[in-house]
């Protein structure tokens, strides 16, 4: 599973240190930043396909930022 975030994360310094702890946070999640997109996207896949959503909205809190789930689009 995949999660989209869109965050209002804007330093790479500091998204590089959240993808960081979300992996030492939670060992089955692969995490990436997509500084570059206007929402500022933070994807977030398992390998458990479940994805915590608001465990990462909490954590992403914790550390000053703000997340929220992007909806699917299709």
């Amino acid at each position: 599973m995949i999660e989209v975030f869109k965050t209002n994360v804007d330093d790479r310094v500091q998204a590089n240190l959240l993808v960081d702890q979300i992996h030492q946070t939670y060992s089955d999640y692969k995490a990436n930043f997509d500084l570059e997109d206007c929402d500022k996207i933070l994807r977030v896949a398992s390998s458990t396909n479940f994805v915590c959503a608001d465990c990462l909205i909490n954590l992403l809190q914790e550390f000053g930022f703000q997340a929220e789930v992007l909806p699917d689009e299709l």
